[in-house]
């Protein structure tokens, strides 16, 4: 589903955002829906981070080179899935 969003600018930003679309975006619909999928990336991996760090928090884990490992291996893993995923 589409919906049309209406929004008010100062000619200063308005200038930026054609800018903005002149160096690349088809269009200043597609400018702004790079910036909502950013914002949301960015919200997601707070998320994320919180997430991990409550689940470090929760119980005692040794932080050794074997938990390193593991941890590098698998965070490599989710990165590859993401970045199929065209989400990095």
């Amino acid at each position: 589903m589409t919906v049309t969003v209406t929004i008010s600018l100062p000619d200063s930003m308005k200038e930026f955002v054609e800018a903005q679309v002149e160096k690349g975006y088809g269009n200043v619909s597609e400018y702004f829906r790079s910036l909502v999928r950013e914002a949301q990336a960015k919200e997601e991996e707070a998320r994320l981070e919180k997430l991990l760090l409550e689940g470090l928090a929760s119980r005692s884990i040794p932080l050794d080179d074997k938990f390193r490992t593991e941890l590098a291996s698998k965070v490599s893993q989710i990165v590859e899935k993401h970045k199929g995923r065209g989400r990095l």
